[in-house]
């Protein structure tokens, strides 16, 4: 499916990812990438730095959900001399092509994206103004990503469901710029949508996520680690009752992680009632430890180390502005009839 494809992932740094980011988004990225570069593709992984200015202000946090997102994809596996891995605010080909982009973009575009009407309706439901602390930056950032995507000839684009929509607002743009010059300036991309991705359930059984506080941290340490999974929601059935491994929180956890083997015997010892809710927390601690203990050490040394991220990060970016700077000369040559 990969095979000689420009495959293309983007993260914003939104602060320090949780073991659900890892396992549903982090690891599998890595994996998918790694698999498109073994197949003859290219890989382009970039940090989307523009993006989130929109929402954080404060130079220093900004900074420092960078270095960490960059740190943990490195730590988990990320090879920075196959993939092409740099920050979107080292390419300024972006900014020119989202420009040009702009000229091209119906606004019902951005009256539609799911950003801008989800902020919209919770403007909406707390009485005020439509628009109320809405910025350009959120209200665009379709065509800004559509720059993203469109300026590598990109052919797949790696999504969850609820980002698809850009992917076709990308589709979208360069189609009516193709038909427009009659001629393929842009490639159109196609999203691709993994529904075998691990959606982590949080320790009180909502999804994953740091908005509710349920989250079982990635790189604390074992003391942190363990906190949060005894923490995790249980009944007081006692330890010999037989137990429905699915209608339990922690096995339901330790799906996202454990081997086959490892499920059958979590399993099998619930339904026999031969283990109880302290010993198969346990046995998720072990396997979250087992998971993240290399990454662990390897993120702790990048974080002291950042020059040398830093230096991958512009090597990363040298290798990616040719593809970028191809794609502006083609846009310009026919947009101003050079």
């Amino acid at each position: 499916m990969f095979a000689g494809k420009n495959i293309l992932t983007g993260v914003k740094p939104t602060g320090t990812p949780h073991l659900g980011n890892y396992l549903g988004a982090i690891k599998p990225a890595i994996e998918l990438g790694n698999e498109a570069v073994a197949q003859g593709g290219k890989h382009y992984m970039f940090i989307a730095d523009y993006h989130a200015i929109n929402a954080e202000k404060d130079p220093a946090v900004l900074n420092q959900k960078m270095k960490e997102i960059a740190c943990i994809y490195l730590a988990g596996g990320l090879d920075p001399s196959k993939s092409l891995f740099y920050r979107q605010s080292d390419i300024p080909e972006i900014l020119e092509i989202t420009t040009i982009l702009y000229a091209y973009t119906p606004k019902g575009f951005m009256n539609k994206a799911h950003a801008y009407k989800a902020a919209v309706d919770k403007n909406r439901m707390a009485g005020k103004p439509d628009d109320d602390g809405i910025n350009m930056g959120l209200y665009t950032y379709p065509t800004l990503m559509a720059a993203d995507i469109l300026a590598y000839d990109t052919d797949i684009v790696p999504v969850g469901r609820d980002q698809v929509q850009h992917v076709e607002i990308a589709r979208d743009i360069a189609g009516a710029i193709n038909a427009h010059y009659q001629k393929e300036l842009l490639r159109l991309p196609d999203a691709y949508v993994d529904d075998h991705v691990a959606v982590v359930p949080g320790i009180d059984g909502r999804k994953m996520s740091k908005s509710y506080g349920n989250v079982i941290p990635l790189f604390a340490d074992d003391k942190a680690i363990k906190k949060a999974i005894f923490s995790i929601k249980t009944d007081s059935r006692l330890p010999e009752e037989p137990k429905d491994p699915e209608g339990i929180l922690v096995y339901e956890i330790y799906k996202s992680i454990a081997t086959p083997a490892q499920l059958q015997e979590m399993g099998d010892g619930l339904r026999q009632g031969k283990l109880g809710y302290g010993q198969i927390k346990n046995m998720l601690l072990d396997a979250v430890l087992a998971e993240i203990g290399a990454a662990r050490e390897k993120y702790n040394y990048y974080m002291a180390h950042f020059a040398e991220v830093e230096a991958l990060l512009s090597e990363g970016a040298e290798k990616a502005r040719p593809a970028a700077q191809k794609t502006l000369q083609r846009l310009k040559d026919a947009v101003f009839g050079r």
